[in-house]
């Protein structure tokens, strides 16, 4: 295994590759095609390199853990915007996270229909490509590079384009006070179209989930807002006149709790101990009971009002025929290895689509040797 130390380090290493690379973070996110070749981790690239909460930006290298993040900001009153989800509950996973993963992988959390995804707050990035050049997009600038949006195409690339090597970000200020509204006994239909009009409302929802199976075996739909505490009490009361015909509307603000029931959503919780697959579908909202339907999941859980479903299925079954006539996509997050080297993890492109992600692939790494075939 390889530790570079410092980005330099990290250049030196990719550039001296005789073969394949398998670049890891935390490790705690094995999603896609199973890989080999030496591993190239980039944990030891660890720290906060700037910090300016008034301008409400942070700039960090790749490895550094994403607690080590939080904190920082916690104790300066402030969060990362997009609420980034941690897998290592679902997939069963050890180690930490790092903020590079996050930014590699994209992960975007339940705040994510308020905020943008992950991609949305980066301001910028520094990466070695597959020739081991170091490239930064923004700021002080080893090698310029035009054509191309730097900092949206490395989020979400599965470090096939280039080695993170630091990033940086946009953050918001931590709200004073959050509030669920609790609608039970929905079917999904009903509670994808209580979401919906919650979330075409003036009242700044920043969470809009559904459990077909709460933690009593009841239906559970699940409406957060956040803001200050009289913003807050103003919009709960409003929403609860505006969602009257779903039915009785509880409202629960003690932290823990609601703290409790977001992180339940967005690590999805529900299916740690479940056996079988996990495919996590993305659709119009409208679409997503049809959706959860068509995927014959044994349980669904719904996030992003609807548009996010996450289904747990028979182990080795590939549901993307059968959402072949909905729009949209489904990846494979947790599966079996030979499941996962058998069935592609993430949605196969049309094909001019295809030929741009591979030229934008031969570009970047000429080589071929990162983490090659993980998203094929």
């Amino acid at each position: 295994m390889m530790n570079p130390r410092t980005e330099a380090e990290l250049a030196e290493a990719v550039a001296g590759a005789a073969g394949p690379l398998r670049i890891v973070g935390g490790g705690t996110r094995p999603v896609g095609r199973p890989q080999s070749g030496e591993v190239l981790s980039v944990a030891e690239l660890s720290g906060l390199e700037l910090y300016e909460p008034g301008a409400l930006t942070m700039v960090a290298r790749a490895g550094t853990p994403l607690d080590e993040i939080e904190a920082a900001l916690a104790a300066e009153g402030q969060r990362l915007p997009f609420e980034p989800m941690d897998h290592r509950t679902l997939l069963g996973t050890r180690g930490a996270p790092t903020i590079g993963g996050v930014v590699a992988a994209n992960v975007s959390g339940p705040r994510r229909i308020q905020a943008g995804a992950c991609r949305d707050s980066l301001i910028g990035v520094r990466f070695v490509d597959g020739r081991g050049v170091p490239i930064k997009s923004g700021g002080r600038v080893m090698k310029n590079v035009t054509g191309y949006d730097l900092v949206k195409l490395l989020a979400g690339s599965h470090g096939t384009l280039g080695v993170l090597s630091e990033v940086s970000f946009k953050v918001l200020p931590r709200p004073d006070m959050a509030a669920v509204l609790r609608i039970a006994g929905l079917p999904d239909g009903d509670a994808v179209r209580a979401l919906s009009l919650a979330l075409t409302s003036p009242f700044e929802v920043s969470g809009a989930a559904h459990m077909p199976e709460g933690s009593d075996g009841t239906p559970m739909t699940l409406i957060r807002i956040e803001g200050f505490e009289a913003s807050v009490s103003y919009r709960a009361a409003e929403l609860r006149t505006l969602l009257a015909a779903f039915g009785d509307i509880t409202v629960e603000t003690d932290p823990e709790h609601v703290g409790a029931c977001w992180r339940r959503i967005r690590d999805v919780e529900p299916f740690a101990e479940q056996a079988g697959d996990v495919w996590r579908i993305s659709v119009k909202p409208s679409d997503g009971p049809r959706a959860a339907a068509a995927s014959g999941a044994r349980r669904v859980l719904y996030d992003w009002g609807g548009g996010l479903v996450w289904a747990l299925v028979d182990a080795g079954r590939d549901i993307r025929p059968a959402l072949s006539e909905i729009p949209g996509h489904a990846t494979l997050v947790r599966a079996a290895e030979e499941t996962r080297a058998a069935i592609p993890a993430f949605q196969p492109e049309p094909a001019p689509l295809a030929a741009i992600s591979a030229g934008l692939r031969r570009q970047f790494d000429p080589r071929g040797i990162l983490n090659p075939g993980l998203m094929g």
